[in-house]
């Protein structure tokens, strides 16, 4: 068996459950946010007492962490396939996992300064 280091799973199999699990849960998120924009006239004030709540602080990290994870799996794949050269792959790799890395990083500064 191959071990890599630029993925998260420890086998296939560890990484199609963690994809798997992280976009049922991006589901989910995505299914929370709209019935709640669905079911609100929405102001800066509602909005605002959404997103104070813990419960919805707590589930959007959770979104944000499963974001990380799938997008971290995705690439590794999307970039072993196309990108041959393996410097290229992994400088590729190791920017665009610094974006996501990023998006995360500000996405809880946001989100815990509300």
């Amino acid at each position: 068996m191959v071990n890599n280091a630029a993925t998260l799973g420890r086998s296939g199999t560890h990484s199609y459950l963690l994809v798997r699990a992280s976009a049922i849960v991006l589901a989910l998120y995505f299914i929370y946010l709209v019935s709640f924009i669905a079911s609100h006239n929405l102001s800066y004030d509602v909005w605002l007492g959404f997103f104070g709540q813990i419960s919805t602080k707590a589930f959007t990290l959770l979104a944000l962490v499963c974001m990380l994870v799938h997008a971290w799996i995705g690439l590794w794949g999307v970039l072993s396939d196309y990108v041959h050269h393996t410097y290229w792959r992994m400088f590729l790799q190791g920017v665009l996992n610094l974006v996501a890395l990023f998006y995360v990083a500000a996405g809880v500064v946001i989100l815990w300064s509300v």
